[in-house]
Parts: structure tokens; sequence; C-alpha cells
């Protein structure tokens, strides 16, 4: 079975909807543009830390899913592991969908 959660990703990728790395998700977290979330299960226990504190601050959801190199590759980047989903309605689906996977 295809993983949906990674397909939603790369049309996110393609569409501009998506903004990777720390700076720029929490720049982007801060201006209210990040819908989602998206943090790799194999991150440094820090960077998730941080992550979550600025998103909870700024009332983002987020989600930890996947690992950073099928992350990375599906989105076209390079050894990435944080995501933020700038799309109202792509996020809702890759909220869903990794809430289902989850129950």
């Amino acid at each position: 079975m295809k993983d949906k959660v990674l397909n939603y990703l790369g049309l996110a990728a393609k569409g501009r909807m998506l903004v990777n790395g720390y700076n720029t998700c929490t720049f982007m977290m801060n201006k209210n543009k990040v819908r989602l979330l998206v943090l790799a299960e194999d991150l440094a226990k820090n960077s998730v830390d941080k992550m979550i504190s600025v998103a909870e601050r700024q009332k983002v959801p987020y989600r930890i899913y996947g690992l950073k190199e099928s992350l990375s590759h599906r989105t076209g980047n390079i050894d990435t592991g944080i995501f933020g989903i700038t799309d109202a309605n792509l996020a809702k689906a890759i909220l869903e969908e990794i809430d289902n996977r989850e129950s």
C-alpha cells in the first residue's frame, strides 16, 4: 500500500504549499502561514521540543510522522525533518490521514 501522507507531502512540495527547515518553519509559523507542522520521528529531541514549543504558542497543530530519509526524498529535499504545510485543505487531509493511521 502506498503511503498517502508521503504522497500528500510530495503534492505540497510540487504546489509550493510546503516550507521546510527549522528557521523557515519558525518564521512562517510566527507569520501565521503554517497550517500543520510535520516532524520526523528520528529528529533530534532538542529540535522536536523547540518546534513543538513554537507550534503550541502559535496554535499550529503538529504531528510526528515518518523518517527524515523518506520525508526528505518525497519532498525533494536532503536530510530535512521539519515540514510546514501552508495550505489549509492539504493540512486537513494530512492530519486526518496521520490520525487514522495512529488509531
